[in-house]
This record gives C-alpha cells, structure tokens and sequence, in this order.
C-alpha cells in the first residue's frame, strides 16, 4: 500500500487540477458568449447619432444611420477576407448633410483593382461606428506615398483625408457601390476557443488518471 499511495495521490492531485482548468475554461465560454451576444445586439442596433465626443470604449459598434456624400478620394487598406481572396478595404471621406467628415469604410475590392468608384450623387448609409485593432508587432508600416495601408489606423487616415477621427463600417450603402463588397462588422473575429481549450484539459486529465493507473498496476506487480 505505501507503494501506490504515493502515486495514486499524485495522480488524483494532478487529475483535479486538470479537471478544474477544464471547468474553468466552460465557464469563461459561457463569459464570452455573452459578450458576443451582448455585441452583436448592439451591432443590430436602431442608428443613432454621430457622436460629438469621442469614446471609443463606450461607441465601439454603435448603429448609425447616414445620409450625405463620398469624397473622390480614397485610402487601400491591403487585406485577405476569406472567398474573396487578396484586396483592399476602400476608405473615403464622407461628408453628411449637416457638414462633418468622417471615414467610410466602403467594403472590399480585389487586388488587382486598387481602384474607388466615384460617387456624385447622394448616398444613404448604414453602418457602425469601429475603432478596428489591425495593427501588432509584425504589421509594417503604412506606405502613405503610394497609398498602400496596412491597418485601418484612424488618426492617420483622418488626417490624410482631412476627417473626423471618426470612422463607419458600411452595412448597406444606397445606391450600392459598383465594383465594391461590403465587409460589415460582425463577431466572427473575434476568437472563442474556449470549447477546444476546456475538451484539451479534460482529455489530458483522462491521460493522466490513464498513466497513473498504470504505474500503480506496475508498482503493485513488484510487490
């Protein structure tokens, strides 16, 4: 019996623990489905108002509904969306019917047509206000003279276009853009991996209580 209590005990500890980070990962998933269904209320949200005080914590995904027009000028945002391939996000000034200029994220055109179709006559938009987190340590820099973006960095997209800090996601864009996708917020970015992380914990305390019992089978042979 002191040969196996040793192991058995150690076994029994290390399976708990296991067990316990398996748990604790089930409740951070229920956590994060509610955050993700609190976001995607607010995305389906009834507009508001353009803000006139910035509070990205606070706006971040806030409806809004826009009427007004796009500037001839256009940023490329350099991104790979899933069956559309390589392309760029279009980012135009737009100015709404009382005056103020904010960013326009128009949606997503291939590679090869690093082009913005100009729009003359009105529009009414659709959208969320965003404040996109695009840029990490691997991210290069902007190459601003030839209009190649790497991330959707608001200050100086502003500035470049002589906006708002203030940039809307494009839902539905009337009349639709030519030539353009549409890329609107939504949650399916935003990672969940709490399942996959909680079924590795458990499936390694299965391991563990597998390999303990068979040291205590081995050990109880010797004796």
């Amino acid at each position: 019996m002191k040969r196996i209590l040793p192991p058995l005990l150690f076994g029994l500890i290390g399976a708990a623990i296991l067990v316990g980070l398996g748990t604790w990962q089930l409740q951070r998933l229920e956590w994060k489905r509610g955050i993700l269904s609190e976001i995607e209320s607010r995305i389906g949200g009834a507009p508001q108002p353009l803000p006139d005080m910035v509070s990205p914590a606070e706006q971040k995904y806030q409806p809004v509904a826009l009427s007004g027009s796009i500037g001839e000028e256009a940023l490329f945002v350099l991104v790979s969306a899933k069956q559309l391939g390589a392309g760029w996000r279009v980012i135009s000034p737009f100015t709404t019917e009382d005056g103020r200029t904010i960013l326009l994220d128009r949606g997503f055109t291939p590679v090869d047509r690093k082009q913005a179709p100009a729009r003359a006559e009105p529009v009414t938009v659709q959208g969320n206000l965003h404040w996109p987190d695009d840029r990490n340590s691997s991210t290069p820099d902007n190459d601003v003279a030839k209009n190649t973006w790497f991330a959707r960095d608001i200050g100086a997209m502003a500035e470049a276009l002589k906006t708002e800090p203030l940039l809307v996601i494009a839902r539905q864009i009337t009349p639709p853009d030519p030539g353009l996708t549409l890329m609107p917020v939504d949650t399916a970015g935003i990672p969940n991996d709490h399942l996959q992380y909680a079924i590795t914990w458990y499936s390694l305390a299965v391991v563990w209580l597998i390999m303990t019992a068979a040291l205590i089978r081995r050990r109880s042979k010797e004796d």
